[in-house]
């Protein structure tokens, strides 16, 4: 009681208006731990610390060792070396989820599952398979309005790319998930008590990590990250989002690759190089994201 009582007082992001019944789960979720502003003021930054210096500390003691491969900082940036652009990049979103978690845990004695949310197989399964078929159509369409731009692209390092892809994007989409999906957007419901500035806020925050990738990734991205904050806060977890950012990941870098993607040079099945329909393919991409959404939460009622 007196813990609740100094929150309070504190400035928890909590106060008496309650978020929509349509989210109710969810919301359920955000509330556990202590949630005054400035812990996730202190959490946020720690969690970024933790997930720079920790890594640093190992970094270090390899080379001390002499067992860092000097050349492994320029293979580990670049998709056409598969093994090493993966298993780094699943690293590094490793120490990020490894960061968070230690964060929230020290301080707003947060668990796991309290960001995690109502944890649901068959979610998960559902966002791999509707996104998936989503992707093949979309997929399609661009060959029918561009073949030319489509090429056969396997080698002999493509089985490689599908085991450690599967692996380091799995740690990566569950991270980002993790943060934005569930860390971000928790506060953010916690301070508005409202879905659409909190779905938007959420968005923007993601997409402004994509800037780097150009605008139309930086777009796009925003509106994915707007959507699955919907998706998320009305299904009560990041399950069914885990799975669709899973694929949609993994569909980029093992199956059709394009050469304006992050994942450009990757050995995957198929290579697509068709920059003219870029602005063409966000506005798919949006519209698909949409109508998933709407046939998704549609009728769900927040117990459901």
């Amino acid at each position: 009681m007196k813990m609740q009582i100094a929150e309070i007082q504190a400035g928890s992001l909590a106060d008496k208006r309650q978020p929509p019944a349509s989210v109710a789960i969810y919301a359920q979720y955000a509330a556990r731990g202590e949630n005054a502003w400035w812990r996730y003021a202190l959490g946020a930054p720690l969690a970024l610390l933790l997930a720079v210096v920790i890594p640093a500390f190992v970094m270090l003691a390899l080379m001390l060792a002499h067992l860092w491969p000097a050349d492994l900082m320029a293979t580990a940036n670049d998709p056409a070396h598969p093994v090493a652009f993966f298993a780094f990049n699943g690293a590094v979103f490793f120490a990020v989820l490894a960061g968070f978690i230690v964060s929230a845990r020290l301080v707003q004695r947060k668990r796991f599952g309290d960001i995690v949310g109502r944890w649901r197989w068959r979610d998960f399964a559902a966002g791999l398979a509707i996104w998936s078929a989503a992707l093949i159509c979309a997929t399609l369409v661009d060959y029918a309005l561009a073949p030319r731009g489509f090429r056969f692209s396997a080698t002999g390092q493509t089985p490689a790319l599908m085991l450690v892809a599967g692996l380091g994007l799995a740690v990566q989409t569950f991270a980002e998930e993790f943060v934005f999906r569930g860390y971000v957007t928790q506060g953010l419901l916690l301070a508005t008590r409202r879905v659409a500035p909190t779905a938007v806020l959420s968005g923007l925050l993601f997409g402004a990590m994509h800037i780097p990738n150009g605008g139309p990734q930086a777009l796009s991205a925003t509106i994915f990250g707007v959507i699955l904050a919907v998706i998320a806060m009305r299904t009560g977890s990041l399950a069914f989002t885990f799975g669709l950012h899973l694929i949609n990941n993994l569909f980029g870098a093992v199956i059709v690759a394009s050469t304006s993607d992050a994942f450009r040079g990757a050995p995957a099945l198929f290579s697509q190089n068709t920059p003219h329909l870029m602005w063409w393919d966000t506005a798919v991409g949006a519209v698909a994201l949409a109508a998933v959404a709407f046939v998704v939460l549609r009728g769900r009622s927040p117990s459901a």
